[in-house]
């Protein structure tokens, strides 16, 4: 396997009389510096003239900064904005998706001490009422708003903007830039760096306060596990939106803490954007590639049909991170076939366990993962408690990495925590081996969508969706399951467009019959036994809080939207539309 050096992970377990369990790295966590611009400053010292963020530019060619120049700019830009009405009461909103510029304003409010807050782009450009776009201004009241193309966010900000928040788009950006020097404030590691929005049971957004010490902790957290890239700088070509923990915090942090170099890849895992990902990874050639399960399917087709490609994107990669949701078996197995035929061995497969509360890094596996659905142990500076509940094991973390709340919403603040100050992060666990705590953990589903039979059996909605889609990839994107006070389990199917493009109705739902059969046959019970199944013809909502721009689905917002077609699923005389397995 390719040289890639991991730090050394061993964990205490404390069992308490009532029954929590505590588990926690021997190992302490590494110095961090106060602020994310202490790496900055850092790198632009050590190697000024290497690149720290490219994009294609108007004509196809990577536009490149170095990190003397975002040092120069991201202060300049500080001064300019201590210029403006703006503080914490006052923030700066970014409408746009990843660029140069957001970037730029990004690290220049982090020198200023004013937050700022990415917001989804699918807020903007893809609802239809920018219903939670209002919700977050309102929460937010920024004093600036930076949105790329003003032609494109006309809109949403004809909707949202008032006439006391300033706009700033990529035409007029450089007015930022013409300023007069400004002393710079002391920034702490208390010191908001940004706030995150995320969407919890309701769909309704709430804003994660990001902190300084959140942000350089979470990254060291990191790099106590990933030794390598304290050696080997990571390149990185990577489209994840900067709105989302993983791609924002994670990503850009990755590569600024340790001196890296990212490519912002404008394509993404969709029919109309794979293409231009596809292009930019041949031509990077990126040395860690991280992404979300859906682009990792994704990529498959250009891996079996592309040699050439093949070639050039595994030349220098030394490991594939995935992460936001579980990897199937079969989508793992064959992207190590593609590495030992281009590499000649198989390449360390990476994951972890966490949110955009825990910044987002909180459990690892080792260098030795070998399955879909294993998340390791806590990593240095994160402790674990483990709370029974309900026959599982609740998933609640401490560490300098967590959140200490929620923007303008202390009621939420003060629910997410417990009286040790541990945040209830939602998740259940389970041992990979009870009886050896070093192999780790297994996840073991989301806790607000496990429910309860009529029978009073439980049933673990999360494991049974992961097997529900490893056994039916790569027909379906993705499903809900139904069956609270119910009899037997059903489930609502979305399937993937792009494996089921060219097949008729019926041949879709006989595809699903056959699929739904073989799983019955090998289920144990009715807790993990789908009896009935319908195919959504309508793909989930952003407007109706059923999706996020990521695809992530809300489980209980779609049952509720949808609450009519899981009554015709329990309908004593069935519509021609409802799959029934025999």
């Amino acid at each position: 396997m390719r040289d890639v050096r991991f730090g050394p992970n061993s964990v205490t377990q404390t069992n308490s009389p009532d029954g929590s369990i505590y588990i926690r790295s021997i190992y302490p966590l590494g110095a961090y510096p106060d602020r994310l611009t202490d790496s900055l400053d850092y790198w632009a010292a050590r190697t000024p003239d290497r690149v720290f963020l490219a994009q294609r530019d108007e004509h196809g060619e990577w536009r490149t900064v170095t990190y003397a120049e975002t040092r120069s700019t991201a202060g300049t830009i500080a001064q300019s904005l201590l210029q403006r009405p703006l503080s914490v009461d006052r923030p700066i909103a970014i409408l746009s998706g990843n660029d140069i510029e957001h970037a730029l304003l990004g690290l220049g409010a982090m020198y200023a001490g004013i937050p700022y807050a990415p917001i989804s782009t699918a807020y903007s450009l893809v609802s239809s009422d920018f219903g939670k776009l209002r919700h977050i201004f309102g929460l937010l009241t920024p004093g600036l708003v930076y949105a790329s193309d003003a032609r494109a966010y006309c809109k949403a900000i004809e909707a949202v903007v008032t006439p006391e928040m300033e706009v700033l788009t990529r035409e007029n950006f450089d007015s930022l830039i013409k300023t007069s020097p400004a002393e710079l404030p002391a920034v702490t590691p208390d010191t908001i760096a940004k706030i995150l929005f995320t969407s919890g049971s309701t769909g309704i957004p709430k804003g994660v306060i990001n902190t300084q010490r959140m942000l350089t902790s979470n990254q060291e957290i990191v790099r106590s596990i990933l030794a390598f890239v304290a050696e080997e700088p990571p390149v990185l070509c990577d489209w994840m939106p900067w709105n989302h923990t993983f791609g924002g915090n994670h990503d850009v942090g990755f590569v600024l803490y340790n001196g890296g170099s990212l490519y912002i890849d404008e394509g993404k895992p969709t029919p109309s954007g794979i293409e231009t990902s596809i292009r930019n990874l041949e031509d990077v050639a990126p040395t860690v590639y991280l992404n979300v399960p859906k682009g990792f399917e994704a990529l498959l087709p250009y891996l079996r049909d592309r040699p050439g490609f093949r070639e050039r994107f595994f030349s220098r990669l030394k490991m594939f991170y995935y992460a936001g949701a579980g990897l199937s078996q079969p989508v793992w197995d064959e992207l190590q076939q593609h590495a030992v035929a281009a590499c000649g061995e198989e390449l360390v497969m990476f994951t972890g366990l966490g949110s955009t509360e825990t910044g987002p890094a909180a459990l690892f596996p080792g260098k030795d993962l070998k399955r879909a659905g294993d998340v390791g142990l806590p990593a240095p500076g994160v402790e674990l408690k483990l709370v029974p509940r309900e026959g599982k094991l609740e998933m609640r973390l401490r560490s300098p990495s967590i959140a200490p709340g929620y923007w303008r919403q202390p009621e939420l603040t003060r629910v997410a925590f417990d009286e040790e100050g541990f945040y209830c992060i939602g998740d259940a666990l389970r041992f990979a081996d009870p009886a050896d705590v070093s192999k780790g953990f297994v996840f073991d589903g989301r806790l607000a969508e496990d429910f309860k039979l009529s029978t009073g059996t439980w049933v673990s909605a999360g494991p049974l969706r992961v097997r529900f889609l490893h056994h039916c990839s790569p027909w379906a994107q993705d499903v809900v399951i139904a069956g609270h006070d119910r009899d037997e389990v059903t489930a609502l199917i979305f399937p993937s467009a792009s494996a089921c493009s060219g097949l008729t109705a019926e041949q879709i739902r006989a595809k699903f019959q056959e699929l739904l059969h073989e799983l019955a046959k090998a289920s144990t019970g009715s807790s993990n036994r789908i009896a009935r199944a319908m195919i959504m013809t309508e793909p989930p909502s952003i407007d109706k809080h059923e999706a996020t721009d990521k695809g992530s689905l809300n489980q209980g917002a779609i049952l509720r939207n949808r609450a009519a077609l899981v009554e015709e699923l329990y309908s004593t005389q069935p519509s021609p539309r409802v799959i029934i397995v025999s």
